[in-house]
């Protein structure tokens, strides 16, 4: 029973309910105090255990209830509402499981042969008919299938039929039966592959079809990130051990640690300056960015976000009224697609926001340098670098096109912290990591 259970908490995993270890517990123990008699007592009790909010509750019930689904087997036809002949003792096992018409004991067979051939492990739809296979030679189908053939040659081919229909009819089943486990548990593994293949995207080049699913994958990278960090800053206040000092401060106890000594470390919220480009070859990048700094406002003292292509604006207000995806239309509408001038809009920031950087400032960058041969105006980038805490400038192109053409970065480079190519989500993740795990 506790393998069943396990087998259910994993597909509930995999269908986006957060179960964790602490709730595993308490579900064996809720499925110990209240039985496997009475389905929906059980259901109820381990809903009360996992479920943490409504969507979470229907999402369980749905797997539980695909879980413990069980389809009868096709009836044998007998013509003229016949009772079919009974099975000959001298068939084999499968043969006699079939012809006997007990749905119960063909599905405790086909449960306990997909057990042993870990059914629960499929992943692609392409191995369904495989396991579907496995499980019904596990069963004992060659044996089945030799007893079909000894029977048409020995011309006993009414006998040879049934056992044709009922080995047919198990194909059938054995299908359904690995199609349910496909729906159990590949849910969670086909979409670990498609955030796997989403996160190593250039989103520069991203499909149409994939926006969605990026906005809800960069969300839940973040509040990842956001309760990595939340947790080191409650180290942080709690302070590790000083072995050294416990002991010296208790020598008068015999080395009992009475009175404990602390380490700690201040741990504060960075304040963030992000400039972005919003021309047509960076606009894509420069949304995602905003959307994950957003998706962490809580992790940091105070974010001033500026777009820029051919000048630049600070969008602050728009991004702190509206929804991001909403915001970033309005952003789009008020700076974007324009003929990128990098100094010009340098200039501006300087204007803007110079005076209010500090030491505990980081200031974002995100852009190509590419500012179609106009002044870089790099004594603005090397005022900002004299400035802040950290400059960081994330490049959505390859380190091979910096310097070509009209670009601009190897110019700006001396006067950054950390200058990086970010194109990707797994690019923008190790970026937003850094900034939380190094601020002090």
């Amino acid at each position: 029973m506790p393998d069943l259970l396990l087998r259910l908490l994993r597909a509930a995993r995999g269908a986006g309910v957060r179960i964790s270890a602490a709730e595993t517990l308490d579900a064996l123990q809720a499925a110990d105090a209240v039985g496997f008699a009475d389905r929906q007592v059980l259901r109820d009790a381990l809903t009360l255990s996992l479920a943490k909010t409504v969507a979470e509750k229907q999402l369980f019930e749905a797997t539980f209830d695909r879980y413990f689904r069980r389809d009868a087997p096709p009836a044998e036809e007998a013509p003229d509402d016949t009772p079919a002949p009974a099975a000959p003792g001298d068939l084999p096992e499968l043969g006699n499981l079939l012809l006997e018409g007990d749905p119960s004991r063909l599905a405790t067979a086909m449960e306990a042969a997909a057990e042993g051939i870990g059914a629960s492990n499929i992943t692609l739809f392409t191995q369904t008919n495989l396991f579907a296979r496995r499980m019904m030679d596990r069963m004992g189908l060659p044996a089945l299938e030799r007893e079909i053939t000894a029977r048409r040659a020995a011309g006993d081919d009414a006998m040879a039929d049934r056992l044709d229909r009922a080995r047919t009819a198990l194909g059938e089943q054995a299908r359904g039966y690995m199609e349910r486990q496909l729906a159990l548990f590949a849910a969670g593994t086909t979409r670990e592959i498609r955030e796997r293949a989403l996160r190593s995207v250039r989103l520069s080049q991203m499909d149409r079809r994939d926006v969605t699913r990026m906005r809800v994958l960069i969300r839940d990278i973040a509040k990842r990130i956001a309760s990595r960090y939340s947790r080191r800053r409650w180290e942080a206040r709690r302070g590790v051990l000083d072995a050294r000092r416990t002991l010296r401060r208790n020598m008068g106890h015999d080395g009992v640690p009475f009175r404990t000594v602390w380490k700690r470390t201040r741990i504060d919220r960075p304040r963030v300056m992000v400039l972005c480009d919003v021309s047509g070859s960076v606009a894509a990048v420069a949304h995602f960015l905003l959307m994950f700094l957003y998706s962490l406002a809580d992790m940091l003292s105070g974010i001033r976000s500026f777009a820029y292509s051919s000048t630049l604006i600070e969008v602050s207000d728009l991004l702190a009224r509206h929804d991001i995806d909403k915001a970033a239309e309005k952003v789009m509408e008020a700076a974007g697609f324009g003929s990128s001038d990098y100094g010009r809009s340098l200039a501006a920031f300087a204007d803007l926001a110079l005076g209010d950087i500090t030491r505990d400032t980081t200031v974002i960058v995100l852009g190509d340098a590419r500012g179609n041969r106009n002044e870089p105006r790099v004594d603005v980038m090397k005022a900002i670098f004299e400035r802040a805490g950290r400059v960081i400038w994330l490049n959505p192109e390859p380190r091979t096109l910096w310097g070509s053409g009209d670009s601009d970065m190897l110019r700006y480079q001396p006067y950054c912290h950390q200058v990086t190519s970010c194109n990707t989500v797994d690019q923008l993740e190790r970026v937003m990591d850094d900034l939380l795990r190094t601020s002090r």
